[in-house]
């Protein structure tokens, strides 16, 4: 499957894995929960029997497979089988009275994406060449179940779809992958593999930073959602730089701003920005949220990958000559943390003024999922719904400046804009760390040393969103 997504990345993972940037916290963490998935799954099948063999066992584990395919076990969980120099381990070899097996691949995910039908036919087309006759199937998650706070109830937790109509015109290609890997794999060197988005689709590679290096703030690559086919006809051109794409060539309104942008070296701001800022109303409330979304429900209401806000920061400038006021929440302990960040979150908020907040509309769906499961606060939190104003949305319309370097994120355009302040530095800069920051925080006791210095990090990180945006906007006024 490496090889599937770049056989460079196949190549350095046989032969030279130690250049690969260890995996990160985040990453681990994914992993974990989808092995906490894969063991979910395997309780929908009572009985079954576990190889249990490691990964560094592999004749182990084939002997296992072996032995259990002989006994009458209604489903073997990560059987182990290898041809021709391919190896694959099964999540669920369902054995049915018709006498056709069920491979049944395990995805944490919620809907069949296309690495999945791959995974699904490449371990087909390896047990069929062993004469054992499948049906390829995935089980993944099921968006729409809601859990009651009880007990999962796996068949509706669950959803299993047959997909070998899917896999059927995938048999061929997948050979044809199998192939060029081995050929791959026999040369003396990696293949020649440009960058592009296979580097970080479906998965971040390992080796990413070997071939991606930082790129010119006028490279062609830093040109604002620029699509594969654009890409292909400017570089036939041997147009490598933003400024070289001729006036004539097709592009976007905001790619049209990041080309007069490097072809002026001055910062762009649009004939709009006067009359965005004009419709903001004080006082002013900055607002951020930070939440968890676990594959598993984890309360009553919850479906897989529900959000869980777990915390927020709240910057208040009553008008524009006021002092800056600062309020925050922060969840501690397992207990459902969403009834006390309403009830918090609408004691500061008041009931007019701007609330602005950076890409809204997470903000929005927030408070409409807690307005679902506390209607209590139905009505305060559809009144701060409705006064949210996305200071995204101005930035990306209205502003652009080379060192956005195509990304509007906060993250991107605030050093750009207000020189000094950045994320560098601290210990959490980003949204994913910071979920796995609180995931570490509630499960340690209190008064715990490591449990104080996440809780500070998270107050740290929460606060310097909600501050960036003030001055953010302070700039954007000032233009």
């Amino acid at each position: 499957m490496s090889g599937w997504q770049c056989l460079k990345r196949l190549y350095l993972e046989v032969y030279r894995p130690k250049l690969a940037t260890p995996l990160d916290k985040q990453t681990l963490a994914i992993m974990e929960q989808g092995q906490e998935v894969g063991r979910w799954a395997r309780k929908a099948f009572p009985g079954g029997t576990l190889i249990d063999a490691g990964h560094d066992e592999m004749e182990k584990a084939l002997a296992q497979t072996e032995a259990a395919l002989r006994t009458s076990s209604p489903a073997i969980f990560e059987a182990t089988f290898s041809h021709q120099d391919v190896l694959a381990r099964v999540d669920i070899l369902e054995r049915p009275p018709d006498g056709q097996w069920r491979l049944i691949e395990v995805k944490s995910s919620t809907s069949l994406k296309e690495y999945h039908l791959y995974d699904v036919t490449l371990q087909s087309v390896l047990l069929e060449e062993l004469g054992m006759n499948v049906l390829p199937c995935l089980m993944h998650l099921n968006r729409e179940y809601v859990y009651d706070g009880q007990q999962y109830d796996l068949a509706k937790l669950f959803v299993i779809r047959e997909v070998a109509d899917a896999t059927a015109p995938l048999r061929e290609v997948v050979r044809q992958t199998l192939d060029e890997e081995r050929r791959a794999l026999a040369a003396s060197d990696p293949p020649d593999v440009a960058p592009g988005k296979h580097c970080t689709h479906p998965f971040s590679c390992p080796f990413y930073e070997i071939c991606n290096q930082e790129l010119p703030i006028d490279h062609l690559l830093n040109l604002p959602a620029l699509s594969g086919k654009k890409q292909a006809l400017l570089t036939a051109q041997a147009i490598t730089s933003i400024g070289q794409i001729p006036k004539s060539f097709p592009l976007t309104e905001r790619q049209r701003h990041a080309w007069e942008c490097i072809r002026s070296g001055r910062p762009w701001y649009g004939p709009g920005l006067k009359a965005a800022l004009a419709g903001l109303c004080y006082p002013l409330y900055f607002m951020d949220f930070e939440t968890a979304g676990p594959a598993l429900p984890r309360y009553a209401g919850m479906s897989p990958y529900d959000a869980i806000p777990f915390q927020w920061s709240v910057h208040v400038l009553r008008t524009p000559q006021a002092e800056l006021e600062h309020f925050e929440f922060l969840a501690d302990g397992g207990a459902d943390p969403r009834p006390e960040f309403a009830r918090s979150l609408c004691g500061v908020m008041g009931d007019q003024g701007s609330v602005i907040a950076y890409s809204a509309g997470f903000e929005s769906s927030c408070l409409a999922a807690l307005a679902r499961v506390l209607p209590e606060y139905q009505s305060q939190t559809e009144n701060i719904r409705g006064r949210l104003w996305d200071l995204l949305t101005v930035v990306r319309d209205q502003v652009y400046h080379a060192e956005f370097r195509g990304s509007y994120s906060l993250k991107s355009v605030l050093p750009a804009l207000v020189p000094g302040m950045t994320y560098h530095g601290l210990a959490i800069s980003e949204g994913s760390q910071a979920s796995l920051a609180w995931e570490q925080m509630r499960c340690l006791p209190p008064g715990n040393s490591e449990r104080e210095e996440l809780r500070a990090h998270l107050l740290t990180y929460c606060g310097q969103d909600t501050l960036a945006m003030v001055r953010l906007l302070e700039v954007l006024q000032a233009g």
